[in-house]
């Protein structure tokens, strides 16, 4: 059995007050709060972007695995802003992390759930005794365009996995894939912010999905939605995960140590993967933990996991995401987040 043997997070210490943004276009602060479930997001700095978030993040999962990077022998990196459009991502992380150059690489894309595909092809390798071990990353630092929707939470972030046979912090039960081409947001080369078809993007295409991938996992597996101690669903908004956790039959309380979207926004392909670590960061052993991560276009990954007597010993290792959530936290105004995320662009 394979499973995570080390895991590590990052977040940018920048955030904006979603009522920053309301007030900026005009709307009722309070009614996005309550809307979206969301107060703030992180944001990414003007030295940030996808490949230092996914170093930063992959550094703590190595530190917590205590392992050399020289024995990784995959990376893959899941993200909807890769740097380059003709480069891979994946290449600058291993290199700073000391990884290679006997080892695979390759940057993945499927919207939100980028990061998840990383993982669940990491844990393949690894499975298949291919690799030793395998680094699955999802990280973003993602855009709303000027007054839409998406720019209350599109943020920043990411969580790294480490795979492997020994010492895991977490067996890897089962993991599966429920997948369709569901039109709900896109991206066309060339275009600087996505576009998406508003409610379409709730249903049929998010809660399809999620549900259809956490039912089929649960149905494989035959574990009932009362034995997990842990849930995470993928965190466009506030609402959304809750939603879902109810119809499946799950607990509030059993959600709400991967619920970190209030304070963090939608991070994308970083969404469900940070949760995970921020429950991993408080699960005590024989712990089970179900995770469900969703992409637009659509599709969603679900993995089962079960909590070893390990991972209360590494946690030190490393910062939490707890602790960066509420640690030092810079505010910026409207026009300080305007010029981070190069929203004033002009023709030359």
């Amino acid at each position: 059995m394979a499973g995570i043997i080390g895991y590590g997070a990052y977040i940018p210490r920048n955030r904006i007050r979603t009522d920053e943004i309301a007030q900026q276009w005009g709307r009722e602060p309070a009614s996005i709060r309550a809307g979206l479930l969301l107060e703030e997001k992180s944001v990414p700095g003007l030295d940030e972007d996808t490949i230092t978030i996914s170093v930063a993040a992959a550094r703590d999962a190595l530190a917590r695995a205590d392992v050399d990077p020289s024995r990784v022998g995959a990376l893959y990196i899941g993200s909807e802003s890769h740097p380059y459009a003709v480069k891979p991502s994946g290449t600058v992380v291993a290199e700073a992390l000391g990884v290679g150059p006997e080892y695979h690489t390759a940057d993945f894309e499927f919207a939100c759930k980028a990061g998840t595909e990383a993982m669940f092809v990491a844990l393949g390798l690894v499975e298949s005794g291919r690799v030793e071990y395998a680094l699955g990353i999802g990280a973003d630092t993602s855009q709303g365009a000027p007054g839409d929707a998406l720019e209350y939470s599109a943020s920043a972030g990411g969580a790294a996995f480490l795979f492997g046979r020994e010492n895991p912090v977490a067996d890897v039960l089962d993991a599966v894939s429920y997948t369709s081409d569901t039109a709900d947001f896109w991206r066309r080369e060339g275009e600087y912010y996505p576009r998406h078809g508003g409610r379409f993007t709730g249903e049929p295409a998010y809660f399809k999905h999620v549900l259809g991938a956490a039912r089929l996992i649960l149905e494989r597996t035959g574990i009932p939605p009362a034995d997990f101690r842990h849930a995470v669903f993928h965190m466009p908004n506030g609402k959304f995960p809750l939603s879902v956790g109810a119809q499946l039959g799950f607990r509030r309380d059993q959600l709400e140590t991967g619920w970190v979207v209030p304070t963090m926004g939608n991070t994308y392909s970083g969404s469900s993967p940070t949760g995970l670590a921020a429950i991993l960061d408080e699960a005590s052993p024989d712990d089970l933990i179900l995770i469900t991560s969703f992409g637009s276009g659509a599709g969603s990954d679900a993995f089962v996991l079960r909590a070893t007597e390990r991972l209360p010993e590494v946690r030190d290792r490393a910062p939490t995401v707890r602790a960066m959530l509420d640690g030092s936290r810079r505010y910026l105004s409207y026009g300080e987040y305007a010029k981070y995320r190069e929203k004033i662009r002009m023709n030359s």
